[in-house]
């Protein structure tokens, strides 16, 4: 018997060592969104839906909220989220850097897909395109976050970088904020000018507050840029098929139909702004991927760097040719 003890003891401890059954032991699905307000406001705008998604997978879903996308981007690599609403800039990120992959995009709740990034002004300030690019370095200008399609790429491509315009030495200050700040700052005249986009400005409007009315009334467009692809759904490409296979039947039926039930989810879906979600894969990301090389070759023309712009040209070429054989549907 002295001598059996030893051998049930080692017995016990590998059998504690061996991971649980995948069916003893609940998974936790980690969905990431860019935290652009308070998080308790935005546990209000999406814990009806991660609710949802949970009764629907079985899974605990928990939320993962980033200050700007590349915390996003970040956990993605690292593995601390599985899944998550990126922007497209911020969604090609993810893709190239953290193993991501575009399974799912979003939708115009009310209108058609597609956004625009803009740049906006208080009314009455006298500020004009033609005053903001005289680049005298007189003006504090807002930019959206690094990873920000409407709010970096789209006016550094079709705006700026055409021009040979660098920001920075434009302006006298410029800041990265979201979309939601730099709304605000234009607004209560906290900055004079600033990137933003369609979509936030559709969603303040809808907030029915004296301060939200005040703020929209006060604003002005003065650029806008060419339709932007709607946002990305990415997940890990290696997630357990069995949990993708949840996950999307979860999200390709949710708020479809005409039943009470549907009507109710498409009510939180245009919470968090969208509508019922259709099915992508990475050839959504084509269009932000022009737009990157067309700002490349742009900045290498600027610069009369013949190799640079050869690279960018065969780049841009390239994406043209995918592009082609993906017309959007």
């Amino acid at each position: 018997m002295k001598r059996l003890i030893p051998l049930f003891a080692v017995l016990a401890l590998a059998a504690c060592g061996k991971p649980a059954p995948k069916g003893d032991t609940p998974r936790t699905l980690t969905f990431s969104i860019v935290s652009t307000e308070a998080t308790q406001t935005q546990m209000q705008e999406w814990g009806p839906f991660l609710k949802d998604m949970q009764a629907a997978t079985g899974m605990t879903v928990k939320p993962f909220f980033g200050s700007n996308y590349s915390a996003l981007v970040e956990a993605m690599r690292f593995k601390q989220s599985d899944l998550g609403w990126f922007t497209n800039q911020s969604g090609l990120e993810a893709v190239r850097r953290a193993g991501g992959e575009v399974f799912a995009r979003t939708t115009h709740p009310t209108g058609p897909d597609g956004y625009q990034g803009v740049i906006i002004v208080k009314k009455g300030s006298g500020i004009t395109l033609d005053r903001l690019l005289k680049c005298d370095r007189t003006l504090d200008f807002g930019m959206g976050d690094a990873k920000s399609t409407s709010g970096t790429l789209a006016p550094n491509t079709y705006l700026f970088g055409p021009r040979g315009i660098d920001p920075v030495k434009c302006f006298k200050t410029v800041r990265s904020a979201s979309a939601e700040a730099n709304l605000f700052s234009v607004g209560t005249g906290t900055i004079p000018a600033a990137t933003d986009n369609t979509r936030s400005m559709d969603r303040l409007a809808v907030i029915d507050t004296p301060q939200a009315r005040k703020v929209m009334d006060s604003l002005q467009v003065i650029w806008t840029s060419p339709t932007i692809p709607e946002d990305p759904m990415i997940w890990r490409a290696d997630l357990d098929p069995a949990i993708k296979a949840k996950v999307a039947k979860f999200i390709f039926a949710y708020g479809v139909g005409d039943t009470a039930e549907a009507k109710r989810q498409r009510a939180i879906l245009e919470r968090i702004q969208t509508g019922p979600f259709k099915h992508a894969d990475n050839s959504h990301l084509l269009p932000v991927r022009e737009m990157e090389a067309t700002g490349e070759l742009v900045d290498a023309k600027a610069k009369g760097d013949r190799v640079a712009m050869a690279a960018a040209q065969a780049k841009l070429d390239a994406v043209k040719t995918e592009m082609a054989a993906h017309p959007p549907g």
